[in-house]
């Protein structure tokens, strides 16, 4: 069901947040009359903080235009005639807004539809047929939203009774200012005859006796009345405390956590629009809560009345002035995180927000936002409120940015769109630590006021862990230490403390998230594929899971050692693999078609049972992102498994996996029995001519120039074997190989330019 009916349908709190989506910014009759458009356009595709993105933002300005104006020319009839000049309106007005920045439309319709589904399926868990069984986070949010009630109940119920307090101290002055009238007229009587003093004072004491009776009990039920309303602030304060540490130490954290895990391809974080209402609602009764105090302090100055008030409302003061601190200060996050694998003198973004920089009006005078690199020592040195003043470990360009209020969705984020490294300042390395497990954090920092400058914040915030290279080739290296630390980091840690040694389990999950991201595939790694990575880990032979849960793997295992008998490590030999079905493989691993991660031994005893020709694909033992055929054949004196030297990434950039499979006839079926072209024919690159008969066939040609590749049988007696028995086709094939070579060359410079 299309996202607009469903929003209709939405009735109470919910229908009136959907209705405070529209305004003169995106009316909500254009949502209504272009509602399967405006959800059939990918606004997703458009990344907001690119500027090169513009042109595709004003191509669906100007097609939304276009539409409104053909919805217009189509209205017929009386109220046609109307809704034609109200949709021609609409058309100009969307022109106007948006014509000189596009971007900002697409960042308002992708607010509006992102809190349209939510507010749909928020309505749908709590009507759900299912009553209690509501998960756990519907419930959840059901509390969050019951105690910002609760709080707005109780900021309610104070201020009426501020009210009151201020109207009885204002009626109490008046009589005490009378009480002080009729104490003037009794001096006065000092000056008048005996007899008219006789005959007017007892009149004016008794007066007197009266308001100043009235004025001791009222003094009493002022105090009492100061009294209580402080400490129902006190319960409100009480109760902002606990919502602002479910809020800020509970899910803010936990949306900094899904940030994190998805650096190490997790799911992504989610956006920030619940969490910045939630806030901004805090922000709101916080500001209300401290309004209200300090007016009751503006009533005690104005009337002195001895009692403990003074003190209390010192201590509400103070409590109240700590909460927003820790509000303001929390809410400045990093909400696009820089490249944690950063390369110098390379140009990369990041986004900075202020959750509750709307709300609190700081974008009346916009405050700047300045970046600096820092080391893990310099971050723990802040954290502890030591001066790190004016310390760096780099220079970074183009690093002062201004926040920016965006009406449309309420954010306050200053957006780094070029940002770049241009030298870094390496510490002193501990041990064997290399280059690419140094940790560095890029500190954004601000300053601003809020409530005409009543109180001023210093607000800063890391981002995760960032590995400086120099060099791609370090980019292995570094992503090594970024996946460690992302995975296995716990709140609230110093810099950047991570344990040295894991569970294998925890292990496990983190690479078979990361495969998944970077294969981009929902195939992940199965059981005895993981049974296969713990075997190389820890050399061992068991084919036992449970073996392997209680083990530790630890950093140096990971990525220091070499494994045994090679010169790579297991997170090189482990991201060669990614990075190989990344590039070349990725159809035929979610196709099923390769095995990958099983060994030489392994594939012989699989292969040995079946027909001759079966064949399978795993990924080589001693080769960085190789992979490797192994087959079944017969030879003169017995059967034999066959292992091709491993192809990598030079050798399918000349020609694909499926292709040379498709060349080599002696490959018949994919393990266990599955004919090679059932599985592979559909990624064959289209012949360009005819095969022809016999050893010698025409395969291809380079302008008109005949290229002519010999095959070479397979099932030959004496087949070619490396030192290891595996059969290298470099040895029978190397005339295929070289005009494999040949095709890579430009035509001109290989051929002379001769024509034939």
């Amino acid at each position: 069901m299309a996202v607009w009916i469903q929003a209709q349908q939405l009735q109470g709190d919910a229908l009136h947040q959907m209705q405070s989506l529209y305004g003169q910014h995106f009316p909500i009759e254009v949502r209504h009359y272009l509602s399967q458009w405006i959800e059939s356009q990918l606004w997703d595709a458009i990344d907001l903080e690119n500027p090169q993105e513009e042109f595709k933002a004003k191509r669906l300005l100007d097609s939304l235009i276009q539409e409104l104006q053909n919805k217009a020319e189509h209205q017929v009839g009386e109220d046609g005639f109307l809704l034609k000049i109200k949709l021609g309106h609409y058309a100009n007005q969307l022109k106007s807004t948006y014509d000189r920045c596009p971007l900002e439309l697409v960042r308002c319709i992708k607010h509006i539809l992102y809190t349209e589904q939510r507010l749909i399926r928020e309505a749908t868990n709590s009507s759900s047929p299912v009553g209690g069984m509501m998960d756990s986070m519907s419930q959840k949010y059901q509390q969050i939203n019951q105690a910002f009630e609760e709080l707005r109940l109780l900021t309610q119920d104070t201020e009426n009774d501020l009210r009151k307090l201020q109207h009885n101290q204002e009626y109490f002055i008046i009589q005490y200012q009378e009480s002080l009238r009729i104490q003037a007229q009794l001096s006065s009587l000092a000056t008048l005859p005996p007899s008219d003093r006789q005959l007017r004072e007892p009149a004016l004491l008794s007066k007197r006796a009266t308001v100043e009776a009235w004025l001791t009990r009222e003094a009493n039920t002022l105090q009492k009345y100061r009294l209580d309303l402080a400490e129902k602030h006190q319960k409100t304060l009480q109760l902002l405390r606990k919502q602002q540490t479910i809020i800020l130490d509970d899910e803010l954290i936990q949306w900094k956590r899904r940030q994190q895990l998805a650096g190490n391809g997790g799911p992504p974080e989610g956006g920030l629009d619940i969490l910045q209402s939630w806030c901004e609602k805090l922000a709101e009764t916080i500001w209300q809560n401290r309004q209200q105090i300090r007016r009751a302090e503006h009533l005690r100055q104005q009337l002195p009345i001895p009692g403990p008030i003074e003190e209390l409302l010192n201590e509400l003061n103070s409590t109240i002035t700590d909460i927003i601190s820790a509000l303001v200060t929390s809410t400045f996050i990093i909400e696009k995180q820089p490249p944690q694998v950063l390369k110098t003198q390379t140009k990369f973004a990041a986004t900075v927000r202020l959750l509750v920089g709307g709300k609190l009006n700081v974008h009346m005078n916009p405050p700047q936002v300045k970046a600096t690199i820092i080391s893990e020592q310099q971050a723990k040195a802040l954290l502890k409120n030591e001066n790190t003043r004016n310390e760096s470990s780099g220079e970074i360009l183009n690093n002062n940015c201004v926040m920016e209020y965006h009406q449309t969705t309420g954010t306050l984020s200053a957006h780094f769109r070029n940002m770049s490294l241009k030298r870094i300042k390496r510490s002193d390395r501990r041990g064997a630590e290399s280059v690419t497990e140094e940790k560095f954090t890029i500190l954004f920092e601000s300053q601003f006021s809020v409530g005409s400058n009543e109180l001023v914040f210093q607000v800063k915030t890391l981002s995760l862990p960032v590995v400086v290279i120099v060099h791609g080739s370090q980019d292995n290296n570094a992503t090594a230490t970024v996946l460690w630390d992302n995975a296995f980091a716990e709140a609230g840690r110093v810099p950047f403390l991570v344990p040295d040694k894991v569970l294998w389990p925890q292990l496990c999950e983190a690479i078979n998230m990361k495969y998944k991201a970077e294969v981009q595939s929902n195939r992940g790694l199965s059981e005895e594929n993981l049974v296969f990575l713990a075997q190389k880990a820890f050399s061992s032979s068991s084919n036992n899971p449970d073996d392997y849960r209680s083990m530790t793997m630890t950093w140096s295992q990971f990525n220091r050692e070499s494994l045994p008998g090679r010169n790579f490590t297991f997170w090189q030999w482990f991201d060669g693999v990614m990075e190989l079905t990344k590039k070349h493989l990725k159809p035929h691993w979610n196709d099923g078609a390769i095995l990958g991660f099983v060994n030489k031994q392994q594939a012989q005893d699989m292969l040995m049972s079946k027909p001759n020709g079966t064949f399978l694909l795993r990924f080589s033992d001693s080769e960085i992102g190789g992979i490797t055929i192994a087959w079944v054949a017969e030879n003169p004196n017995k059967r034999m498994v066959w292992n091709l030297m491993p192809y990598t990434t030079k050798d399918f950039s000349i020609r694909s996996l499926a292709d040379r499979i498709s060349d080599l006839n002696h490959l018949l079926f994919l393990y266990p029995d599955r004919p090679k072209d059932e599985v592979f024919s559909k990624y064959y690159t289209p012949p360009l001519c005819k095969r022809l008969p016999g050893k010698i066939q025409k395969v291809c040609f380079v302008g008109v120039v005949h290229v002519w590749i010999f095959f070479v049988c397979l099932d030959r007696a004496d087949p070619v074997l490396d030192g290891d028995g595996d059969f290298d086709l470099d040895d029978t094939m190397d005339v295929a190989r070289h005009v494999e070579e040949l095709l890579r060359r430009p035509v001109e410079s290989q051929w002379g330019g001769q024509q034939s």
